[in-house]
């Protein structure tokens, strides 16, 4: 059997991780595309180093998140490993991509059936658009396998868990063990908050401009690492940042998991660092106005603020994990069941 997987971002490389290992000890021979939507080295090559993947067997270097553009040349990867499964992740132009490329290749989608409810973003039209073509959607719990069934998708829904959750349990302990980054930034456990900022609609300077009133109104030290259109926007636009914000270049995921689980809040503008922040313990402040990680917001360990600089303060001044934290979102064995649809099917 030969899965070809599709990625091309950040959180792409962690989620895929997992699987990747799921796949191998099965037997299952898998090809891997990266895209080259996020080239920075920092924010693709490194994953494939620190989550110990193997190196892509396609690594198109498209440099572009246009997804007309990545198409054809995942189509001639399919057309040439042909493939009993392509496999996408996500909600990026990557996934729309590969799920438009597989033509006649059944396409299973990880992460299916998250819904925001805002239309304004790209993200959520890619999300409907590759359930509708993906044969096994493998949502991560009962709110996305509802959403699909109300949606009446065509293909099979499975409720698997997240397979960050299988990411985050296996290699947040041993970042913290082994990452250097807090004695790098002279900084001490449960004292500074993290900051991430990388969507589209956030890098707008009027957004980007109010995001960052927000965050220098906080109190402590706040650490920001700064994804590249994020810091060259900053820069192209001579935004300022108070001085408890130091903006410090992207980390590899070792250093910005132990970098996160041991902040006393995160603000963010990312899907993942949601659910993250709430495996950590770790109060969360989503600087957008919707969330596909509703029961984070509903158990009061997310708040929603938008680019509001007000709200912003007043949220991270407030911020608290619930006292009673339910599982959320997996035990940490999403890419086992994964593995086992796409033999079993």
């Amino acid at each position: 059997m030969k899965v070809l997987s599709v990625v091309g971002n950040r959180p792409q490389f962690i989620k895929s991780g997992p699987v990747s290992v799921a796949l191998r000890m099965r037997g299952i021979d898998e090809v891997v595309v990266h895209t080259g939507q996020h080239y920075d080295r920092e924010l693709s090559e490194v994953f494939f180093e620190e989550l110990e993947l193997s190196e892509p067997a396609y690594s198109l270097n498209l440099q572009t998140a246009d997804a007309e553009r990545m198409q054809p040349e995942i189509a001639a990867a399919v057309g040439s490993e042909r493939p009993d499964w392509v496999l996408v992740y996500g909600d990026t132009n990557s996934t729309l991509a590969g799920a438009r490329a597989a033509r006649d290749t059944p396409v299973a989608h990880v992460e299916a059936g998250l819904r925001s409810g805002d239309v304004s973003m790209p993200e959520e039209h890619n999300r409907i658009e590759v359930d509708r073509l993906s044969s096994l959607l493998l949502a991560p719990d009962e709110r996305s396998k509802d959403v699909l069934e109300t949606e009446a998708v065509p293909g099979r829904i499975a409720v698997v868990g997240d397979v960050m959750a299988d990411a985050n349990m296996r290699l947040a302990p041993v970042a913290r063990q082994r990452s250097g980054i807090l004695d790098d930034l002279g900084l001490e456990p449960g004292r500074f908050a993290v900051a991430t900022v990388h969507r589209e609609a956030n890098v707008r300077p009027e957004r980007l401009a109010r995001i960052a009133e927000g965050l220098s109104r906080l109190d402590g030290r706040v650490i920001f690492p700064a994804h590249p259109r994020t810091r060259a926007a900053i820069a192209s636009n001579r935004l300022l940042l108070g001085t408890n914000v130091a903006l410090i270049d992207p980390l590899g995921y070792m250093d910005f998991a132990a970098l996160a689980s041991q902040a006393t809040l995160i603000l963010t503008d990312s899907g993942g660092l949601q659910k993250e922040a709430y495996w950590y313990g770790v109060p969360c402040v989503t600087l957008r106005p919707s969330t596909e990680w509703k029961d984070t917001v509903e158990l009061g360990a997310n708040v929603l603020v938008d680019d509001d600089p007000d709200a912003i303060a007043e949220a991270a001044a407030h911020a608290q994990m619930p006292s009673n934290r339910p599982q959320l979102y997996g035990d940490g064995h999403a890419a086992d069941r994964i593995s086992e649809l796409l033999i079993s099917l």
